[in-house]
């Protein structure tokens, strides 16, 4: 369903911007973790929707709306690219904002996900052609792994396992603790019993990483685990290089803010985690 009252003309700033950064929750904090890493140089501007979080249980329709909403406010803010970093988000919505949003509201802007850098990469870590996807419900039910997967790489068979208790894991500070051991073995043990082949195994949710202790403790021994930031942020740098025009409209200040629909001092205990240092954020909304 689309929402053509969404879809607004007003003008957009248009000096340089910071690189905008979007996740329904504290996952994307990953990813900008690992491009800041990357490219330390530019200015980025965090948007986490946790109040609104999670998505993965959501329609399309849904986070189609919430997603176009968190977009036009960071355009609104000056941002020229807008990364999705949220599997959900760029499963179920970047489509449609690329195609049928931007030509209308700023032709020059860009929106890009989290996914396809990750199934860029797997047809060249992959041997025996058996790939898993471990993501949130609303993730693997959107087989758009399978569908990029197929295009870049037709050989290969994708088999999908959704792991809903693996983000509220990680949002309640359980992701290191005996009860998560449960829960990660039961989702690996479910997807190696339905294609015992698969060698590489795709974490298709920006939260996961922080559940690399357990995931490498119940993955069968030699099996791949694909993280996406690091692919994400090598990706981004890769666009930014073959766009020139695209690099000369973010700034350089090598600086960070936060943003949240959330309680901001919530926000900034759990973001450290993600982070891996302390930070301080604003509550803004949405809508």
């Amino acid at each position: 369903m689309r929402h053509p009252q969404m879809i607004k003309t007003n003008k957009f700033p248009q000096v340089p911007g910071p690189i905008g950064i979007f996740d329904s929750g504290y996952g994307g904090l990953t990813i900008l973790r690992q491009i800041r890493s990357l490219m330390p140089q530019y200015d980025y501007l965090y948007l986490g929707d946790n109040a609104r979080a999670p998505y993965g249980t959501r329609s399309f329709d849904i986070v189609y709306e919430f997603t176009l909403q968190a977009v036009r406010y960071l355009f609104e803010q000056g941002c020229h690219l807008v990364i999705l970093g949220c599997n959900t988000a760029s499963a179920k919505a970047l489509r449609s904002i690329q195609q049928n949003d931007l030509p209308q509201m700023d032709s020059q802007r860009r929106v890009l996900g989290v996914i396809r850098p990750t199934v860029e990469v797997v047809g060249s870590i992959s041997q025996s052609r058996h790939v898993g996807i471990m993501a949130t419900s609303g993730t693997v039910r959107s087989t758009t792994y399978e569908l990029e997967i197929a295009k870049l790489h037709p050989d290969i068979k994708v088999t999908g396992e959704a792991c809903p208790m693996w983000v509220p894991l990680v949002e309640n500070d359980e992701y290191d603790n005996p009860g998560a051991d449960y829960f990660v073995k039961k989702n690996i043990d479910s997807l190696f019993r339905r294609d015992p082949e698969i060698d590489s195994v795709i974490l298709g949710c920006t939260h996961y990483p922080l559940l690399l202790n357990k995931i490498r403790q119940y993955m069968p021994a030699g099996v791949h685990v694909i993280e996406q930031g690091r692919y994400v942020a090598e990706s981004l740098q890769d666009y930014l290089r073959r766009h020139p025009e695209m690099a000369a409209r973010i700034t350089t200040g090598g600086n960070a803010t936060f943003l949240t629909t959330e309680r901001a001092e919530e926000f900034q205990q759990k973001a450290a985690t993600f982070m891996g240092e302390p930070l301080t954020a604003e509550r803004v909304y949405l809508g």
